[in-house]
């Protein structure tokens, strides 16, 4: 099969490049032929994605139509497998060109002006559809610019609307929670347009057993950024009673405040910020570790990171925000604590270092758990099997079969 990766940037910058790249590479083993179209921003790591996508198309925002039906064109695919990419003239493209479309919805970009589902004031999760309450009085029209410049940008609520009714006619949508696809149905996308393929990363050589030593290693991997909730992390981790030492791997715009935060609660000595640690080397933190932790406020559509301590046989103590249930079985993997609850949260932390037996039986259940339900294997051949369904028979979008028209 001809599959035509869509994708907004190429290159390794997170955790949807990451997916995209490994995904093409392990179709591409099973005798597939796999292409490119990406953005024409700046990237990194392009070396790797050179050698997975023989054939590659960069489109510019000025011209998106003409370079995708360009690209369609030349390379002739089956099936488009679409990422990020939210320009309405390539979706408009997309939807004209008669290929059958499967999209990869990675996040809450699609039907949130903000992103994340989340107020960046209050912190409480959203639970609403996208509608007039996004402009007020959310104020998510006005949201934060990651690049360079104003820090501020303005989102338009219509051309939202008009993305959420360009995707209810892509053929299908793929999303790694039950949680993300209620958030889909809660926005008027089809049932059985959305299918559940937890994008789990491309499992790791065994990295031995955590050594759960009396050092009582805590270890959390991720950004320090508001949403992950590094602070409150910290905050909880200032009522944990037995000795320990936790470390952070990671970096992000809330870094020196948490640096500050962690002095004044007094955890100098206990709490190390190590920075930015590259994938294959955190797995060096979990051998020497008794737990993992992620204090995540925002709703995580999935939270691989728990999802590969798992795999060391770590057992995990997270809030219970987005996807992380579905995961996380309380009491069996680890403890899903109540959101933002900073006391459980020590407690549970406090009953994992005191009880190393305790710790070791949920770390194995994990790996059992990782194994059983999050197999790379699986993942892949749940996507050739969706992939040939959706090839076979492309006519009929989702919006069509329910007699809806878009």
């Amino acid at each position: 099969m001809r599959l035509l990766f869509v994708h907004e940037r190429m290159g390794a910058l997170g955790g949807a490049e990451a997916n995209v790249l490994v995904t093409a590479e392990a179709l591409g083993q099973r005798g597939h032929v796999v292409g490119l179209v990406h953005g024409s921003g700046p990237s990194q790591g392009e070396a790797g994605w050179r050698e997975v996508f023989p054939e590659r198309f960069a489109v510019d925002p000025a011209s998106g139509h003409t370079d995708l039906a360009r690209a369609l064109a030349a390379f002739e695919p089956d099936l488009v497998f679409l990422h990020k990419f939210s320009d309405p003239a390539v979706l408009d493209a997309l939807l004209a060109s008669g290929r059958p479309v499967v999209r990869m919805v990675h996040d809450h970009d699609l039907y949130c002006m903000r992103g994340y589902k989340y107020n960046v004031l209050t912190r409480k999760i959203c639970r609403r559809a996208a509608s007039a309450f996004c402009v007020l009085p959310c104020g998510a029209s006005v949201t934060r610019n990651p690049g360079a410049g104003f820090p501020l940008r303005w989102v338009s609520y219509r051309a939202k609307r008009r993305e959420i009714e360009q995707n209810r006619n892509l053929h299908r949508l793929i999303v790694a929670t039950d949680y993300m696809r209620t958030e889909l149905l809660r926005n008027g996308f089809a049932p059985e347009q959305i299918e559940i393929h937890a994008p789990v990363p491309r499992a790791a050589p065994a990295a031995g057993n955590p050594s759960f030593s009396d050092r009582n290693l805590i270890v959390y991997a991720g950004q320090i950024i508001r949403g992950k909730g590094v602070d409150v992390l910290l905050e909880s981790l200032a009522r944990v009673a037995p000795p320990f030492k936790c470390v952070i791997l990671g970096d992000g715009n809330q870094r020196a405040d948490c640096e500050r935060l962690s002095a004044r609660l007094g955890l100098h000595g206990r709490v190390t910020f190590a920075g930015f640690v590259p994938q294959a080397r955190i797995a060096d933190y979990y051998r020497d570790a008794s737990l993992a932790v992620m204090s995540s406020l925002w709703p995580e559509p999935f939270g691989a990171t728990g999802l590969e301590a798992m795999r060391c046989g770590l057992p995990v103590v997270a809030f219970d925000a987005g996807g992380i249930s579905e995961w996380l079985l309380d009491g069996v993997n680890g403890f899903l604590v109540p959101w933002k609850d900073r006391t459980t949260f020590a407690a549970r932390v406090s009953t994992l270092l005191g009880d190393k037996p305790l710790a070791r039986r949920l770390g194995e259940n994990g790996r059992q758990v990782a194994h059983e339900r999050f197999n790379f294997v699986a993942y892949i051949d749940g996507l050739e099997n969706l992939f040939s369904r959706t090839a076979a028979a492309p006519a009929a979008r989702p919006t069509e079969l329910c007699g809806v028209t878009a």
